[in-house]
């Protein structure tokens, strides 16, 4: 290790090679092949590196007017030199001096930035800059694409200038440079690109990289094809998410959405908020109109952006729960504090807080709507609602809130939404439950016969048709104190609700020829089922299958069997319906007939092809049928 630079090193006539103020060789080599993942972010850090020295002379201009001589306006210039296979990024910034290169760039983490908020905080107490860089590595990232880094910088309201470079592998050189080399005040930095690194010397990949993540910087970024080129201009310097929402138009506001989402509808709802309190962020966030090619993705992702400090960071924290992942935008943090690389967020309460925040904002305004303007909401639900209801099995503190929001197509609502309150509301006398019934198409469950003694009384039934209706109402779930039920589980113990005023009761006692119809199929059909019994939900049908009163929903079984996850020992019921003709028609053959035994086994696999299942046995169904058939033509 070598004292730290002083002025005498620049007074040499040659540049002075000096070692690194750590074990470089083996930190630069973990900075550039472990601290970062992903090689684009050196542009990203330079880019942000540059923005924090032109508001850093922002700062120090406020006291001195004169540093901003005739050049007042802060830019970022990258000028691509592919002849050369350089790419050169220039600011105006405060720059630096040959020591403070010495000091900065040649001590790995030790941060101008982090200095300078220092010196502001001893200097105003809790007084915030809008500064980026705190950790002193993210110059580093450089060299992941070049094999040479020449940084050449004038301080501001200074005359002289000095060169740094290196080759990143363990030492640097710091020397002086004539005035026409350097620009007239900030920094240039110019990357000596590896050959596996030359694309970054293309227009259109600097661009993307620009836009992507660094496009909404403080500070406007101009590009230049060629070093002797006319420069673009590729962002202005503004954030959308910045400007008061009285200034913000519904076109730019559509147009910013499709940029984020990458979708080319417009959004549903626009939700745009500065918190302010403890944490200050900014949040711009779009319910879309349609659904996201993503939203069944497995991984469940979300698809919101972080940024700090206007710089973007990542779309891969978890700023809102995975059933509110259709939501898309993005927050700002100034507080977020980040780890070294910026890719990853350390836990922290900041984010906790923000996460708590942005979902109550989001559910708020779905209420909202929902109460506003029911048509755009039950819009919202029918593209939504699906993935909306992961929320009541998953997140138990806002469970109350998800119900409300919640909408169902019942037996009664004629294929409109229906809201939780609207069914509680409509509950008939001595009605104790919500009843619903689960499957995997609407139109198959509102056929099914379970539910014939529900229509009969007026008993309006839930359709539930996606796969997670069947694990959240299992959770112990109420509505103003009402259980859920299914309509498949147990008894249906209807008798208890009176009929429709003129309806007349069905004659569900069993006679006691079948009764003992009944105590043959139980014992014919054996280990295939574990009750046969007299049904009271039966009116129109002979057959249908229910779950025990102890197990579990008929419709979550077969999911669970699709998953290989079958419960152990888990067997139907089969109710009859003894006012059936068909079941007192069969009832009244002689016990010696063949066609009893036939029968049983047919009921069985009648009640299982209606509830979507095949017969126990598909060859043995057949064979029994075709018996059947021949003794129906004789």
């Amino acid at each position: 290790m070598t004292s730290p630079v002083t002025d005498d090193v620049l007074d040499a006539a040659k540049p002075q090679s000096h070692a690194f103020e750590a074990d470089v060789a083996k930190l630069l080599h973990m900075m550039v092949h472990s601290v970062y993942s992903d090689k684009d972010v050196f542009l990203r850090e330079l880019i942000s590196n540059a923005a924090d020295a032109c508001e850093k002379l922002r700062y120090e201009a406020i006291a001195r007017p004169d540093l901003l001589g005739e050049d007042p306006a802060p830019r970022i210039t990258i000028t691509i030199d592919a002849d050369s296979n350089r790419l050169i990024l220039e600011d105006n910034g405060i720059g630096m001096t040959g020591p403070d290169m010495a000091e900065t760039l040649g001590t790995i983490a030790r941060s101008g930035t982090k200095a300078f908020m220092d010196s502001i905080a001893a200097a105003k107490g809790d007084e915030q800059t809008q500064l980026i860089g705190q950790f002193g590595v993210g110059f580093y990232s450089a060299f992941m694409v070049a094999s040479r880094v020449d940084v050449i910088s004038r301080r501001a309201g200074q005359d002289e200038a000095a060169i740094w470079s290196s080759d990143g592998l363990g030492t640097y050189t710091v020397g002086t440079v004539s005035a026409d080399e350097a620009p007239a005040r900030g920094t240039r930095i110019v990357l000596h690109l590896m050959e596996e690194a030359k694309d970054y010397a293309q227009r259109y990949r600097i661009e993307q990289m620009v836009r992507a993540q660094s496009g909404h910087v403080p500070v406007p970024i101009t590009l230049k094809d060629k070093p002797d080129a006319e420069g673009e201009q590729i962002a202005d310097g503004t954030a959308l998410w910045t400007r008061p929402k009285s200034e913000i138009s519904e076109e730019e506001y559509k147009d910013f959405y499709r940029s984020v989402a990458g979708q080319w509808d417009a959004p549903a709802l626009t939700l745009h908020y500065r918190a302010e309190g403890r944490y200050e962020y900014n949040v711009l966030a779009f319910v879309p109109e349609s659904r996201p090619f993503d939203l069944f993705d497995p991984d469940r992702k979300g698809r919101m952006k972080l940024y700090v400090r206007r710089v973007f960071i990542t779309d891969e924290a978890e700023l809102l729960p995975r059933y509110l992942r259709f939501v898309r935008g993005l927050v700002d943090s100034a507080d977020l504090p980040l780890n070294v690389s910026r890719e990853m967020i350390q836990d922290s309460p900041i984010l906790s807080t923000i996460q708590k925040g942005l979902t109550g904002k989001v559910l708020g305004e779905l209420e909202k709507t929902a109460k506003n303007d029911p048509a755009a909401y039950a819009k919202l639900w029918d593209t939504f609602g699906a993935v909306i209801k992961e929320g009541l099995y998953e997140d138990f503190e806002r469970r109350e809130s998800l119900l409300r929001l919640a909408r169902f197509k019942t037996t009664t609502s004629g294929g409109e939404w229906r809201s939780l309150d609207d069914y509680v509301a409509a509950m008939k006398e001595n009605q104790t439950a919500i009843y619903y019934a689960t499957g995997s198409d609407i139109e198959r469950i509102a056929a099914s016969p379970q539910l014939e003694g529900f229509r009969a009384r007026g008993i309006e039934v839930l359709l539930l048709p996606d796969s997670v209706d069947s694990f959240w109402v299992r959770g112990g779930i109420d509505m103003d104190g009402k259980p859920f039920k299914s309509v498949t589980q147990g008894a249906a113990d209807l008798s208890l609700i009176p009929l429709p005023e003129g309806a007349e009761a069905s004659k569900a006692e069993a006679s006691d020829e079948v009764s003992s119809f009944l105590a043959f199929m139980r014992e014919t059909l054996g280990d295939a089922v574990s009750e046969v019994r007299a049904s009271d939900r039966l009116t129109d049908s002979a057959v249908c299958l229910v779950a025990s009163e102890g197990a579990l929903d008929r419709q979550l079984e077969k999911l669970l069997a699709n998953a290989g996850q079958a419960p152990a020992g888990a067997k139907p019921v089969l109710e009859v319906n003894p006012a059936h003709p068909q079941i007192a028609r069969l009832a009244s053959l002689p016990e010696q007939d063949g066609l009893r035994k036939d029968a049983a086994h047919l009921l069985l696999d009648e009640a299982r092809i209606v509830d979507g299942e095949q017969p126990l046995d598909p060859r043995a169904f057949a064979e029994r049928l075709g018996r059947l058939i021949t003794r129906a033509a004789g």
